[in-house]
């Protein structure tokens, strides 16, 4: 932290950027920091750089502020990097990294190997908003960044139930609560709360999801021409994969979605015994033990094939599955 301190004392503008298709930890992310950093150094130029993001994030403070563009000629003396593992997550926003005066990365994910010029990876975090909680001075953590900062936290924990909850992790959200923020509301709001183009689309993915290896993972399958059909974008997928996770006798569940011809975002959960992110790193992905993700290339079989091969492994290994069936 002293070394963020630091580098912060000698830049006069940076730029905060998160990963490809953020979620609610990545916005919370950004944009509690950029609120922060407005209480902190109120001297600095701060922007952040984000892809769209879902409508429902919009109370939060500096939500109306992101920027969208992968390129806009501005060099920053600072750039800081929040809740992503590797400099390929960055996507266009790249760009500002690499031409930045400096490089920060804050993060929590197991395969992070260090790509900035200082980096604080926590693993054992729930979120990259409770490491940035850590690395702040209390007394300026207003309402406005505990609400990004919880909104972080409940996402990326599936509202504290998720294995990687921690009794820091309460207590910093319990901390977050007592700034005086609707928790409820923003629980309510960002996380259940669908649209009623959301809930079509996780009907149909439902209803043609599939189970396979008798019923220990479930697996479905958004096309393109379905989200052209349903005028759909990115954010209107949101949740998902957490429902088909919750199937019942499911171990892992897989959610492809396609962003090419033949190209699929892959999106990996578990219960107890498989570790996506072993899964998703051998395909250049990552993320964490029970969520993870990578891009991967073929048909939707070849795909749920190849991923099924080391899915398979581990619950052998977990004594879950035999050669061709259920142990």
């Amino acid at each position: 932290m002293e070394n963020i301190r630091e580098i912060l004392g000698q830049a006069e503008n940076a730029a905060i950027l998160g990963h490809v298709r953020p979620d609610g930890d990545c916005v919370g992310a950004c944009l509690g920091l950029k609120n922060y950093l407005a209480n902190l150094a109120p001297e600095l130029s701060v922007r952040v750089y984000l892809e769209e993001i879902p409508d429902s994030f919009g109370f939060l403070k500096g939500a109306e502020e992101i920027s969208h563009e992968t390129s806009d000629g501005t060099i920053y003396d600072l750039v800081i990097a929040l809740d992503t593992s590797d400099r390929e997550r960055l996507g266009g926003f790249g760009v500002y990294f690499e031409q930045a005066g400096r490089t920060v990365c804050i993060d929590h994910h197991v395969t992070n190997q260090g790509f900035a010029e200082v980096s604080h990876v926590c693993p054992d975090a729930s979120a990259t908003s409770e490491v940035l909680y850590t690395l702040m001075d209390d007394g300026l953590v207003d309402e406005a960044v505990a609400e990004c900062l919880y909104m972080g936290i409940a996402h990326d924990t599936g509202v504290f139930k998720h294995s990687n909850t921690s009794g820091e992790t309460m207590r910093i959200a319990g901390r977050l609560m007592e700034k005086g923020i609707n928790f409820s509301k923003i629980i309510d709001q960002t996380f259940y709360e669908k649209t009623y183009r959301q809930n079509q689309i996780l009907g149909r993915m439902l209803t043609e999801s599939v189970l396979f290896m008798d019923g220990l993972c479930v697996f479905a399958a958004v096309r393109k021409k379905n989200m052209d059909f349903y005028q759909a974008k990115a954010k209107d997928l949101e949740g998902i994969i957490d429902q088909l996770r919750v199937t019942k006798g499911v171990e892992c569940a897989i959610f492809l979605c396609e962003t090419a011809p033949q190209v699929y975002k892959v999106s990996m959960r578990s219960n107890q015994a498989v570790d996506v992110s072993r899964v998703a790193s051998f395909f250049g992905g990552g993320g964490h033990v029970r969520a993870a993700g990578c891009t991967m290339a073929g048909s939707v079989y070849d795909v749920i094939n190849n991923l099924s091969k080391h899915i398979e492994e581990q619950l052998i290994e977990a004594g879950l599955w035999r050669e061709g069936r259920r142990a």
